[in-house]
């Protein structure tokens, strides 16, 4: 009898996209079929959401590829506009949480379920995602990790990597709920989350994607050594060319008259720009996986079944196809021994 194969293990990283993130999905549950095993994820704002799920679910008794594609086909998207009185009015509503800074919706449903979800697969604080892991930074050991953008501070942190360092916090007993929650703020639309620090500052974080929404290089080792295995990053966000604000957040366009609005190219600049270049690094797009998801919106809640399947198999196919051109040894001849540059 021959001896069962050992999976390969792989790192996620997960970019933002909204209503897109079904494909992130797709893509994960490929890269289990094909036999990696995912160790660490990384997650910007749709990707935190689905990269909190996969981490949970790994945790413990792995959750089936079915039951996580069924999972992120029942999302009830619908009900994450949330608006309050004001808010629901048309125009008037999108106007109001842009002057009130705040958001047109509160985000509260979102939290509930991602909240409801993790408990159900036994996650709460991100203690509960720790690993054992002596080779990491002691601050680094754990399943998963959240962008997020705090605007008080005026930087690009990393849950729970940065509760000690910038709030004085201690990781382990905070809500995998709440960082997920505040990388999913996107400016204007979803009200921001207010984070008080061990001495009682209280700190304004928003979506992570406006500084970054595809940190692939959230794993990278720091010392620059070789990396004892690959680091995938999978993008459901168009970025050449790059898309417009109106593709990424459909219903900004009623502000303005036609021509783009400075906001809408502020918003496109936020979501995209930081990641444009970066993305087009041979070390970088070399093990990025870009997922089609041109026909779906950002904050397309209405999408239906039928829509969710089609872009849940484009991550699927997307991931399967990148695979069959993926070479860990060429990859690591080339970008880790050869010329020691860039990527972990």
């Amino acid at each position: 009898m021959a001896a069962k194969r050992s999976p390969r293990r792989a790192d996620l990283v997960l970019s933002g996209g909204g209503v897109k993130g079904i494909g992130l999905v797709g893509a994960v549950a490929a890269l289990r079929d094909a036999g990696y095993a995912v160790g660490r994820i990384s997650g910007t704002s749709a990707g935190s959401l689905v990269g909190a799920v996969v981490a949970a679910a790994t945790h413990g008794d792995p959750l089936p590829s079915e039951q996580l594609r069924e999972l992120a086909l029942s999302v009830p998207y619908r009900k994450f506009r949330d608006s309050g009185p004001v808010e629901r009015i048309p125009v008037l509503g999108t106007a109001w949480g842009l002057l009130r800074e705040t958001g047109i919706y509160r985000g509260d449903f979102a939290y509930d379920w991602i909240r409801s979800e993790l408990k159900n697969l036994g996650v709460k604080t991100f203690g509960d995602l720790a690993v054992a892991d002596e080779d990491l930074l002691p601050e680094r050991r754990y399943r998963l990790v959240v962008t997020v953008t705090d605007v008080t501070t005026g930087q690009l942190v990393r849950l729970p990597w940065d509760y000690r360092r910038v709030y004085g916090l201690d990781p382990d007993e905070q809500l995998v709920a709440d960082a997920v929650r505040a990388s999913m703020a996107i400016p204007f639309l979803f009200h921001p989350v207010t984070l008080e620090s061990a001495e009682g500052q209280p700190c304004t974080l928003v979506d992570g994607g406006v500084l970054s929404n595809f940190p692939i290089d959230s794993f990278d080792r720091p010392d620059a050594a070789e990396p004892r295995w690959p680091t995938f990053g999978v993008t459901v966000v168009p970025y050449l060319p790059a898309p417009s604000a109106q593709q990424l957040i459909p219903g900004l366009g009623m502000l303005g008259c036609g021509e783009p609005t400075f906001l809408e190219k502020l918003i496109t600049a936020m979501l995209v720009g930081h990641d444009q270049a970066h993305l087009s690094q041979p070390w970088v797009k070399v093990r990025a996986i870009q997922v089609d998801s041109t026909d779906v919106g950002v904050l397309d809640f209405d999408i239906t079944r039928n829509e969710a399947e089609a872009l849940y198999n484009k991550g699927y196919a997307a991931t399967t196809e990148f695979l069959t051109t993926w070479d860990w040894p060429a990859y690591l001849d080339r970008f880790r021994r050869a010329h020691r540059v860039g990527p972990g």
